[in-house]
């Protein structure tokens, strides 16, 4: 196979406060979990928070490794799966689709419910495991005996372990300091607002969408 028939599914120890915080909770490790297409890790496709400081601003995510290693951090932990891709194509088009669509939006209720209700689909929304969850489907390499949004890290984790390919530190080599700007109190009670509004809206009109729309 070559270079470009390979997706790297990047599990993240999140030194955030909220990632440290579900270290102490789950006893293990890894706490976000992205995409990458290409060895060199510069490029890691997921679903987060669009800047550190605004969790409910968030949705489809370039992020680098200066905003895992934030501020005074040097450095991240990850761990790496190298997986082949039956079509490598069909997954940069699902990915295309979902950055060039606004409509998109980051779904929170699946992500803190998981422990107990093990995650449910909202009409165009994903959270970091859903959306790896699509992506490692769309592989075709191997069989899931779940739907792929109903993974948490830890089951991803143990599903893709056939295909490790490192666990690292990776360093920064600059800070972003637009990522890293305060924005308050007010813009975060207003990304609270709107993030929960669609979230509800969706849940109680867009019930009955076809399967196609909810991915």
């Amino acid at each position: 196979m070559t270079e470009e028939t390979y997706v790297y599914v990047v599990l993240v120890k999140a030194l955030t406060g909220l990632g440290k915080f579900s270290r102490k909770i789950n006893k293990y490790e890894y706490t976000h979990i992205a995409v990458s297409l290409k060895q060199e890790m510069e490029d890691f496709v997921t679903f987060s928070r669009r800047s550190h400081y605004t969790p409910f601003n968030a949705g489809f995510m370039h992020e680098k490794v200066e905003h895992y290693a934030f501020g005074n951090h040097e450095k991240v932990k990850v761990k790496i799966f190298k997986v082949p891709a039956t079509n490598i194509e069909k997954i940069k088009d699902y990915i295309q689709k979902i950055e060039g669509d606004p409509e998109y939006i980051f779904n929170i209720y699946s992500m803190i419910t998981m422990p107990f209700l093990h995650g449910f689909r909202i009409y165009k929304a994903h959270n970091c495991m859903s959306f790896v969850g699509k992506i490692v489907e769309l592989t075709g390499t191997m069989k899931m005996e779940k739907k792929y949004y109903k993974y948490n890290i830890q089951e991803m984790d143990h599903l893709l372990t056939p295909y490790f390919f490192k666990e690292t530190e990776i360093k920064k080599s600059r800070n972003d300091e637009e990522y890293m700007k305060n924005a308050g109190f007010l813009a975060n009670l207003k990304s609270f607002v709107k993030l929960n509004g669609k979230l509800i809206y969706r849940i109680l009109f867009k019930r009955n969408r076809r399967y196609e729309e909810f991915t």
